[in-house]
Parts: structure tokens; sequence; C-alpha cells
């Protein structure tokens, strides 16, 4: 039996001063799944991000999250259901411990407050989950340092444990290896790796290393110019002659 739909868009569509952004994207991501979304720059891939994560609200189309209608509501609302997302710019608080990053987003899960100076016996929940994300992402050495003084790859693996903490059901990673130097690459690509398939997460990616996105992804949705030119296994999009041309007409 195939796993059921967790997050899909219906003919979305988002215009800006008579330009089209999103293009009539009707799109299906089942749960559980690795989705890789490609495209050359300006292709409208994080706008389509910022329209699922509630960021942009779309001229046409719907979204629907667990079967859900969530085309209209607020990002508060779609993050209390579940959806998680990280940018191209990390969106760490870098005055904050690792800890104090990673326990707050667990917090906020869970309903508290975000007062840095409750209890600690008023927080375990929020305490567990941090300490297991920050061991799961290998950051617990990390715990008790400034989120700012982090490395560039530790502060994305931090990211990525603030979603774990708030033990959202989709990630969606937006650029995940941006800015990461070559010899980190691998880290990150390993951990996207190991969580999709242990912790079953549901992972939308948008991402310019194309070695990158086949390795990882049971899927790929190509955009350019707004709309979905190809959603495919990675072997079939690659060798798929109209997406290698919006390439600027390169092989992938």
């Amino acid at each position: 039996m195939n796993p059921p739909t967790i997050l899909a868009t219906r003919n979305l569509g988002l215009d800006i001063g008579g330009a089209s952004i999103v293009a009539d994207v009707s799109l299906e991501v089942a749960e559980g799944e690795l989705l890789g979304i490609i495209g050359p720059n300006g292709a409208g891939k994080t706008s389509l991000f910022n329209l699922l994560s509630g960021i942009y609200r779309p001229t046409s189309g719907a979204i629907e999250l667990g079967g859900r209608d969530i085309t209209q509501q607020a990002v508060y609302r779609r993050t209390r259901e579940g959806l998680g997302r990280t940018f191209q710019v990390s969106s760490v608080f870098p005055l904050l411990t690792v800890h104090e990053n990673a326990r707050l987003a667990a917090e906020a899960a869970l309903g508290g407050t975000l007062r840095l100076w409750r209890r600690a016996a008023s927080v375990t929940s929020a305490l567990e989950r941090a300490n297991a994300a920050l061991d799961r992402v290998g950051l617990t050495p990390y715990a008790m340092t400034p989120a700012g003084a982090l490395a560039h790859g530790d502060k994305r693996r931090l990211e990525i444990a603030m979603l774990l903490a708030a033990d959202k059901a989709v990630l969606m990673l937006d650029e995940p290896m941006a800015g990461l130097s070559a010899e980190h690459v691998p880290q990150l690509v390993e951990l996207i790796r190991s969580i999709h398939r242990d912790e079953k997460k549901t992972i939308l990616m948008v991402e310019h290393h194309i070695d990158v996105v086949t390795g990882l992804a049971e899927r790929i949705a190509v955009m350019h110019h707004g709309a979905l030119l190809a959603v495919d296994t990675p072997a079939a999009v690659m060798a798929n002659e109209t997406v290698q041309s919006a390439y600027l007409g390169e092989a992938l």
C-alpha cells in the first residue's frame, strides 16, 4: 500500500506586479518521502517554500497538509500542525546557547511560554527533547556554546536539531548546503539521510548541488519560470531533455 499524501498543492499560483512567480503548481508529497526541488536561479523554488510555509499568500490554488486545507492559515498555525522550515541564511538565536535554541524550539511546540528562566521541573519534556535532538545531530559537546559562535556547518545542524526538538512531521530544508565548505557537505548529507531513514520524517529540500539531490531524494521536482517541468525519480529527471535544456542546455 502506498503511503498517504501528507502535503499537497493544487494549481498553486503566485503573481506579483503582473509577473507569474509560481505558476499552476500541483504537487503531492507522500508521508515519509524525501523530495528534492531543483531549478535554475529564479525558478521559483524559494517562493514555493514561502507559499508552503505561509510567508506568502497564493493568488490562486490551494495547499493541503494532512488532508486539511491550510491555504489561508498563518505561519504559526502551520508550524503547530507540523510544518517546520530552515532558511538559506541561518536563523538561530546567536546570543543564546545551542541548548537554549533547541529547548525553546521544543517548548514552543509543546505550548510553553518561551521563558528562559522557568524552573527545569516545569519544562522536563522540552529539556528531554532538546537533549535528544542535540545528541541526534552531534552537537551535545557544544550545548553551552553561544549559537552565534558555531561554525557555519554546525549552525545548519542546530537548525535541524531545532526542527527535531519541535517534532515537526514535515521538514522543509531551503538550500541546507549553502555556504558549506566541500569537506562539510558529506557530513550534512549523511545527517539528512539518516534522519529520513531512521526518524521517517517527510523532507522537502531545495538544493543547488545536483549530486546531493540525486544522492538523497526519492523523487525530484524540477521548477522553471515558476512552473513544474518534471516530477520523477532522479534517474528519469537527469535523463529528461527538457530538464537539461532548462539548465542552459548543459547535461546534468
